[in-house]
């Protein structure tokens, strides 16, 4: 399949060049050229199939024309040694839990898939890919962990200084071998600016070999669309899903959308934010006002200029009333996230992160006007991620952290402070390249 730009959509590329070159040169992101609808036999299928052979069609047709079916089988079932199980723990009231990879949260599919699609593509190359990436907490663990000690590879992270929690911090600046991090003196949104300005230095690019892990890179986006036809599947047949989504930067929402026009009935999506509340507001009004992200507790929303916003616009054509129709938005205080931490727990007994708190807030809200509607919240990020903030809501000892992440609590952190300069940013990398 090819891809084209969201800025020229007469324009194509192949698939490496869109994975391996993550930006196109005006500035756009990367679409397929078409979005392939599988057969009505998958679909009605769809309960008797595994995980990985979900995955393996939802991939084949953006990829199958540039990988063999051996290597792109290899690649989702590597991808996909983990599961994401619903748990129900009320009636009509799913939860999606998408933390049981190996940095416990979300990003693990995407991060893991493009990595072994990225090694794949560069198998050979004796030139080292630069993997690029913004993080405001858990993408960077996620691609860190994904690219550790990839031959061929190194990785430079992005993060606003003291806007991720110590355990997620420690996820990026611990590796080390081919893992570098940079701590940012300012805001995610800067985070992306400095790497959106490497990439659009088309001499820095080619000199680097760069390449972007953020939701920006379409190989990212795409295997995120697996764990909703996941999702479906374990419902009763005939339930159609509300899916709640804590929103960023917007490439989760962008993934469900991608899975409902290749054929999964959806009801409809909710994006469910912070006070960083630019999309809804969209979605509210038509007009589109990026703006500076303010902090929050749940900090992997704090995205005040989403990137994927662009594929959410082209998807519907720009076409406000249509996506509307389909997205509903809501946005919450710390206040209200907190208190409903407390509450998730006392009314259900399960333990939610302050992102999935946000959701679970939205699906309530979307259920009182809709009360036979079946939500799943994606919970995003397993909670002892957010260890002070879960403990100062439900209690000293009440989080248990699993060995994986409890392993780099007195592990060094090791990483380069730096303005949001891109002058100073690019320095930096013609020093290293």
């Amino acid at each position: 399949m090819k891809f084209h730009s969201t800025k020229s959509p007469e324009s194509f590329v192949n698939a490496p060049e869109a994975v391996l070159r993550s930006l196109p040169a005006d500035n756009g992101l990367y679409m397929p050229e078409s979005i392939p609808v599988l057969p009505q036999e998958f679909w009605d299928s769809i309960h008797d199939l595994s995980f990985e052979e979900i995955g393996y069609q939802i991939a084949a047709p953006f990829f199958s024309e540039d990988i063999p079916e051996v290597d792109l089988r290899r690649i989702v079932s590597e991808t996909l040694s983990f599961d994401a199980p619903v748990e129900t723990i009320a009636e009509r009231d799913h939860v999606l839990e998408l933390f049981h990879g190996p940095t416990l949260a979300f990003k693990d599919f995407g991060a893991r898939f493009m990595a072994r699609v990225m090694a794949y593509f560069t198998r050979g190359s004796q030139q080292p890919l630069t993997v690029l990436v913004a993080t405001s907490g858990d993408t960077g663990g996620a691609v860190a962990d994904a690219f550790h000690r990839v031959e061929g590879t190194r990785v430079i992270i992005l993060y606003p200084s003291g806007k991720v929690s110590g355990l997620q911090e420690k996820q990026l600046t611990t590796l080390g071998d081919n893992i570098s991090a940079i701590e940012i003196d300012g805001s995610f949104d800067d985070c992306q600016r400095l790497v959106k300005a490497a990439f659009l230095d088309r001499e820095m690019m080619t000199s680097l070999n760069l390449t972007s892990a953020n939701s920006i890179n379409i190989a990212r986006l795409i295997p995120q669309s697996f764990y909703y036809v996941h999702a479906a599947r374990q419902l009763l047949k005939g339930q159609k899903p509300v899916f709640v989504i804590p929103s960023g930067n917007f490439g989760n929402l962008t993934a469900g959308l991608l899975a409902t026009r290749m054929g999964l009935p959806v009801e409809k999506f909710v994006a469910a934010t912070n006070i960083n509340d630019v999309v809804p507001e969209y979605l509210k009004t038509g007009i589109y006002t990026p703006r500076p992200s303010e902090p929050t507790i749940s900090n992997a929303m704090d995205v005040g200029a989403p990137s994927n916003f662009a594929r959410m616009d082209a998807l519907f054509g720009s076409r406000w009333e249509e996506m509307k129709l389909l997205i509903e938005g809501y946005r919450y205080s710390d206040d209200e996230t907190r208190d409903a931490i407390r509450q998730i727990k006392k009314k259900t007994g399960y333990t939610m992160d302050p992102h999935g708190a946000v959701g679970w807030l939205a699906a309530e809200a979307y259920r009182h006007e809709h009360p036979d509607a079946h939500t799943v919240v994606l919970e995003t990020a397993h909670p002892s991620k957010f260890i002070d903030v879960m403990e100062q809501e439900l209690g000293q000892g009440t989080i248990s952290i699993p060995e994986r992440l409890a392993c780099l609590a007195d592990r060094e952190k090791v990483a380069l402070q730096m303005l949001p300069d891109e002058a100073v940013f690019k320095e930096y990398l013609r020093k290293i390249s």
